[in-house]
Formats: C-alpha cells, sequence, structure tokens
C-alpha cells in the first residue's frame, strides 16, 4: 500500500505540473485534466488512492509556490480520493467500471459527491485565509473536478480496472478486504456527506456574494472578501462533513 500510495502520488504529480503553464487563477489553480487521477487511484488502491491524491497535489503545488492555503488543498484531495472506493463500497458489489447503466449512474453519483466535497473544502479555506471569494474558486474547483472525472477516468477505468485486478493489485486483494459489507451505516454516512457537500456549495456561494446572513455569523463580519462570514459561515457545515465522512470508515 506504501508503493502505491508513492505510484498514486507521483502520477498525480506528473501530470498536475506540465498543466501549470495553463493557470485559471495564476498561483492558486488551473486547467487540471489530472483531477481524474485520485478518482481512478481511489477505485483502484483505497487508502493509498486517498493519500496518493493530497500528497501529488502537495508535491504539485511545489512548483506553483507553496503556501498556507496548500493546507486546505492537501485535506481537498484527500477528501476527494477518499470518498470515491467508500462510497462505491456503500452502493454495490460490482465492479466500478462504468460498462452498464446502473455503474454509470453509481460512477456519476459518486464523482459529483467527491467533487462538491473537494470543491466546499478548498473554496472554504481559501476565502477563511481571505485569498479567493468562494464563489470563484469554489465554483472553478468543482468544475474542474467534474470536467476531468466525467471525460478522462471512465476510459482510464476501463483499460486499468481489469489488468490491476488480474495482479491482484486492488486493495480489497491486499488488505483482504471482505467484499460484502454491512452497508446501513456507509449508506446513511453517505447520504449525510452528500447533503453536506451539495448545501456546503449553495451556501459558501450565497455567503460569498452575501446574499444571506446567518445568526452564528457576527455582523461585524462582512467584508470585502468574505473571509468570515464564508469561513464561521461554513464552519459548522465542515465540522459536519468531516463527521460524515467517518461514518464511512
Amino acid at each position: 500500500m506504501v508503493v502505491l500510495t508513492a505510484m498514486s502520488a507521483s502520477l498525480y504529480a506528473a501530470i498536475l505540473i506540465p498543466f501549470k503553464v495553463l493557470p485559471i487563477i495564476p498561483g492558486v489553480t488551473e486547467l487540471r485534466p489530472a483531477n481524474a487521477v485520485p478518482v481512478v487511484c481511489s477505485l483502484l488502491f483505497g487508502p493509498a488512492g486517498a493519500w496518493g491524491a493530497a500528497l501529488g497535489n502537495l508535491i504539485g503545488d511545489f512548483f506553483g509556490g507553496l503556501g498556507p492555503g496548500d493546507l486546505f488543498g492537501f485535506v481537498g484531495n484527500f477528501i476527494y480520493g477518499f470518498i470515491p472506493y467508500r462510497a462505491w463500497e456503500a452502493l454495490t458489489d460490482r465492479d466500478p467500471v462504468p460498462n452498464s447503466l446502473r455503474t454509470w449512474i453509481c460512477f456519476l453519483f459518486v464523482s459529483l459527491v467527491a467533487s462538491g466535497a473537494c470543491a466546499m473544502t478548498i473554496g472554504w479555506g481559501l476565502n477563511l485565509l481571505g485569498f479567493i471569494p468562494f464563489r470563484v474558486l469554489g465554483n472553478i474547483v468543482l468544475f474542474n473536478d467534474v470536467l476531468a472525472t466525467m471525460l478522462i477516468a471512465p476510459l482510464l477505468l476501463s483499460v486499468l480496472y481489469p489488468r490491476v485486478k488480474r495482479g491482484h493489485l486492488l486493495y480489497r486483494d491486499i488488505l483482504q478486504r471482505p467484499a460484502n459489507l454491512n452497508r446501513t451505516r456507509r449508506r446513511f454516512g453517505l447520504l449525510c456527506v452528500t447533503l453536506l457537500a451539495g448545501s456546503g456549495m449553495v451556501l459558501g456561494n450565497l455567503l460569498s456574494a452575501d446574499a444571506i446572513h446567518l445568526p452564528w455569523v457576527p455582523a461585524a463580519a462582512a467584508t470585502g472578501t468574505g473571509a468570515l462570514s464564508v469561513g464561521v459561515g461554513l464552519l459548522p457545515v465542515f465540522l459536519l462533513l468531516v463527521a460524515a465522512l467517518a461514518l464511512l470508515l
């Protein structure tokens, strides 16, 4: 699993780095077709894919300039790599290759939830630091994640999954994890994660646009960047998201 973590991280970073020359927000984010890698590695290698996503993003950030916002990038990408395999376990025993209507629906759902949770975490964190408004960065991260996952990940899975399975390198083989698990708690956790990721994206956009005011956010928190209004307003949602993710364990 350590080797697979290193491989996932190096693959993610190797595709991230060349696209640093195509920035969307200079020094913050760029066009990222590499965002398909965490989802693919998660469904293949489980926890190694999650840690690989976090470490690979951090390595990529070295080439764009490190800063305090990279901590939220680390956490957001870990969540992005953690949700897919855990959510897939909660939904079905089928191989995670979109080759039927059912597996396509599961894949789309898992990808959207992971993308929303990642975008909410990174958008919230960098807005909290006063760098980029949530309504800008959160939506860009969501767009990047969904676009790369929908266009690239299904092809990669169809090519790689059968080969990795034949080589007995799936995380279930290595960790001897049973395929058929008690799913009640995991499905409840997945429902909570879905609701929190979706509501967090909507709430973050509204707070960032100063369209609503929440009772637990001080009135003095309204600033040009919305750092405190978004930071304080979304903090309970983020903490509940972390608790919901724990239910997927």
